[in-house]
């Protein structure tokens, strides 16, 4: 009875299944496709991107299309017709393998973590997204002009074909606008334009005047003056700078102290200064000259939050302590969140301008 009732279920379900095709061949009933819309658009087809750096711009408006959608760059050309294609040749570019935590314990730890891939300069993923890769250099893709004056002939044009088993839909004249790169931030203290010094923003057109990067600065009492140095649009104690330095291998990050004279201040002097903790490197060399890392770049390597950086940007701290008046112990700080794009040996140098720090007790 058991094996009757078996076999006239499967008879049951076997005749549904040849019903249900026979049905399908009778009436000839189309196979679902999926949904694209005629209001799929972008939101802003001018992208203004940075070169030297990754930039993702997410811009879709999918109006309920089904996804994945296939997009395409076609139709790259200069505002006056002229086909261009710099912008899609294809280069080395970084991508993550395994999660990068902020507790890796070498270079070769990190670097086990990503490899190089090609990849287009600028491309278009599977979910509409347009990414500048750091592959994109000025040595590459010609940035806007110096002036501020932007002709339709410097301007990249293209368009974008979106493909799903639904249809085919155009999206026309994307604008694509690189600016010149710039290899770390804050860098108010170059020209975006020309890539030269900025100059004062106080004194535009004065030639002997520039812009600083400033860092943050508390209870920092000055040798000669015995007041607090400050940092401000008109008085500038504690400027700095980001530059590279050579007889490196590469992969070095220092930080460096200047007083008045532009004499080195030696780095013991920031007492209460985390050294081991200050930044994502390894292999710490200190001199009576500066502090060096071994570091992989960009810093920092992700926007993940670590104890070397918020958000997307590092942060260091220097302190140190001494006896003020009364007898009380005083902490004075000093910091800079930053970012460096470009791989190399750069070094990271706090000037004290106009007076040096007091490190005697009173």
């Amino acid at each position: 009875m058991i094996s009757y009732k078996k076999y006239n279920i499967l008879g049951i379900a076997a005749g549904l299944c040849m019903s249900i095709t026979s049905c399908s061949e009778m009436y000839n009933l189309p196979e679902d496709k999926d949904f694209i819309s005629e209001n799929l658009n972008y939101s802003d087809k001018i992208l203004e991107t940075r070169l030297g750096r990754t930039t993702v711009i997410n811009r879709l408006n999918a109006d309920n299309s089904t996804l994945p959608i296939k997009f395409e760059i076609i139709n790259p050309r200069f505002g006056d017709g002229k086909a261009v294609t710099d912008f899609l040749q294809v280069f080395p570019t970084y991508e993550w393998i395994a999660e990068y935590d902020g507790k890796e314990t070498s270079l070769q730890d990190i670097e086990s973590k990503r490899r190089l891939v090609d990849k287009p300069i600028f491309e278009v993923d599977s979910g509409g997204r347009f990414i500048m890769h750091p592959s994109a250099t000025a040595e590459r893709i010609t940035p806007r002009p110096v002036d501020t004056i932007l002709k339709t002939q410097d301007i990249r044009f293209f368009d974008l074909k979106l493909t799903n088993s639904g249809g085919i839909r155009y999206i026309k004249d994307f604008q694509l606008i690189p600016w010149r790169e710039l290899p770390y931030e804050p860098s108010s203290d170059i020209n975006p334009y020309t890539g030269g010094v900025a100059p004062d923003p106080n004194a535009p057109n004065d030639p002997r005047k520039r812009a600083y990067i400033l860092p943050n600065i508390s209870n920092i009492t000055g040798e000669r003056t015995n007041v607090l140095l400050v940092n401000n649009n008109l008085k500038k104690d504690v400027v700095v700078y980001i530059r590279p330095f050579e007889g490196g291998n590469g992969n070095k990050l220092r930080f460096k102290f200047l007083n008045k004279d532009s004499l080195a201040i030696n780095p013991v002097e920031f007492n209460e200064t985390r050294w081991d903790q200050l930044v994502h490197g390894f292999n710490k060399e200190m001199t009576s000259q500066y502090v060096q890392y071994d570091v992989a770049y960009p810093i920092p390597l992700s926007s993940i939050r670590t104890d070397y950086a918020q958000g997307d940007r590092a942060n260091v701290v220097f302190q140190y302590s001494r006896i003020g008046w009364g007898g009380v112990r005083t902490v004075s700080t000093f910091s800079l969140a930053f970012k460096i794009f470009r791989k190399g040996d750069w070094e990271i140098v706090f000037h004290f301008k106009n007076d040096n720090p007091k490190f005697d007790n009173d």
